[in-house]
């Protein structure tokens, strides 16, 4: 017997502000648990949205082409934010065939051979940075000495920006991100982010280095993307580039001082980091509630729900990658899952382009720090420990260890 279509269920008010540390929000394992697509509010925008939460609906939202992020851009739609973190024309906004000629202009830089060029300077840069480190002595905030310094300098060398405008680049970018400084004064840190990219793109076209904005003004020369499009993908990139590694490998530093066996066993077993990498990345709910929506071009069947045209979608990854039906004991730690199939870094046609880079660069940070400070310990208990809060990307604000 076929199932009758339902009525779309009531909608949930989606607040963050009692999510703490690394909790997995609660919001995201009842959503999880409901039979259907779930009906969400968020503190900002307009109305209310769909989100898919379980693995294979995630899929389907981000893969479907009826599903458009084009559509999103003009649309004052319920979300987190008081404001859209990337400019009108960056590729998060695009979709297919203009979405795949923006990203071939930079998927030349990702290639797993340009990776494995990077990494010995990444372990250069890493080690020197906890020179200094020692020679301060414990307690130290290693977010402070490590991964902010190193997020911060691999992102902006790879795009091409000049070390002295670098503390120019962490000011900007952390009020981009911010729900908390105020819609006026992220939106003017946009702009001025936009107007520095603009003129170095400038510079690139004259005098090309071996950098990702000098591989951009090329494709712009070729007439591959517009100088709009060149400003608005790389203002993405070096925010989302920088901030993902910086708060993400901070996690993963917490996380393994909190199971201080994990921390030993990848001691005795280096080859396991590559593994428990991915592990880290699947367990981490590095962001609050959801990122971007899509919005729906047609009306589109889901089980027993439908999806109205111009409804808002979002998809969790952070939810997809605790369903049960994909992962067993997905709530669990687990250095030994083997195959691992997660969704950190998106899917579809937006699955992230520095994917590579982000897993190359936590890779040496961490197995920087196991070889270093075997005995590395948090200076604190993990409850005095302070935690961005309301924020976009979740994070400690410190992280005090000693060894």
């Amino acid at each position: 017997m076929s199932r009758q279509p339902m009525d779309p269920p009531p909608a949930r008010f989606w607040a963050v502000d009692d999510v703490h540390g690394l909790d997995f929000d609660p919001a995201m394992k009842e959503m999880l648990a409901e039979e259907s697509l779930a009906r969400i509010r968020l503190p900002h925008g307009e109305g209310e949205a769909w989100l898919a939460a379980k693995y294979e609906d995630v899929k389907f939202a981000t893969c479907d082409p009826r599903l458009s992020r084009e559509a999103l851009v003009g649309r004052n739609v319920t979300r987190l934010a008081p404001h859209f973190i990337p400019l009108d024309d960056a590729v998060g906004f695009a979709d297919p065939p203009q979405h795949t000629r923006l990203r071939k202009t930079v998927s030349k830089v990702f290639t797993t051979r340009r990776i494995a060029q990077l990494r010995p300077h990444a372990e250069r840069i890493v080690d020197g940075l906890l020179d200094e480190m020692e020679r301060c002595g414990p307690p130290a905030d290693v977010m402070a000495h490590l991964n902010t310094p190193f997020s911060l300098a691999g992102m902006s060398e790879l795009m091409g920006v000049p070390e002295e405008d670098w503390p120019k680049m962490a000011d900007w970018t952390r009020k981009v991100i911010s729900a908390g400084v105020g819609r006026s004064s992220s939106e003017r840190a946009k702009d001025e982010i936009g107007e520095y990219f603009d003129t170095l793109a400038t510079r690139r076209r004259e005098a090309p280095e071996d950098d990702l904005l000098s591989h951009m003004a090329a494709a712009e020369r070729e007439g591959e993307l517009t100088r709009r499009e060149l400003v608005a993908f790389a203002v993405l990139m070096q925010i989302s580039g920088m901030n993902s590694v910086r708060f993400n490998s901070a996690n993963m530093v917490y996380l393994l001082l909190t199971h201080p066996e994990q921390y030993a066993r990848l001691r005795r077993e280096p080859h396991l980091l590559p593994q428990a990498v991915e592990e880290l990345l699947r367990f981490i709910p590095h962001r609050n509630a959801v990122g971007m929506a899509r919005v729906a071009t047609e009306d589109i069947p889901v089980g027993r729900v439908t999806i109205r045209r111009g409804e808002p979608v979002y998809a969790s990854y952070l939810a997809a990658n605790r369903d049960p039906d994909r992962f067993d004991d997905p709530h669990a730690l687990d250095f030994d899952r083997g195959f691992n199939p997660h969704l950190a870094f998106g899917n579809g046609p937006h699955y992230c382009v520095g994917a590579s880079l982000a897993r190359m660069e936590s890779e040496v940070m961490l197995r920087a720090l196991l070889d270093r400070f075997p005995d590395l310990r948090l200076a604190v208990p993990p409850e005095e420990i302070r935690w961005r809060r309301g924020e976009l990307i979740r994070g400690p604000e410190a992280l005090p260890v000693a060894w």
